[in-house]
């Protein structure tokens, strides 16, 4: 299998920035996984704290253990981080799309440099 498809299919199915790594490109691989990471991060931990304020609130008795008030609470606990939480996840998928395609584009310009190379 050609670097470029292996490099691809690591940035997209393991975590962007996994095929530069392979590729040993790491500038590259460690900006992209850190700047995936981060907003993995932030998406993460706003959901957290939403379930975990919702599971206080549960606990406390302040709101019923219905479906209807759980849902209305987690609409109006969110509401006001929906726009950054939004646009977080749509940098992420960008991200790990780009990522995709850069890491095949840095494979194919490896595998035409070693076939280059070849004396066959």
């Amino acid at each position: 299998m050609r670097r470029s498809i292996k490099a691809a299919l690591l940035s997209g199915l393991v975590f962007p920035g996994a095929g530069h790594l392979y590729l040993r490109q790491y500038v590259r691989g460690v900006l992209f996984a850190a700047a995936a990471g981060a907003l993995f991060y932030f998406v993460v931990s706003v959901a957290m704290n939403t379930a975990f304020d919702v599971a206080e609130k549960i606990q406390s008795g302040r709101v019923p253990l219905n479906v209807e008030s759980i849902s209305t609470l987690v609409s109006q606990r969110s509401g006001g981080s929906e726009g950054s939480t939004n646009i977080a996840t749509l940098a992420f998928i960008a991200l790990w799309l780009l990522g995709i395609a850069d890491s095949y584009r840095q494979g194919r310009a490896q595998d035409n440099e070693n076939r280059d190379q070849s004396p066959f």
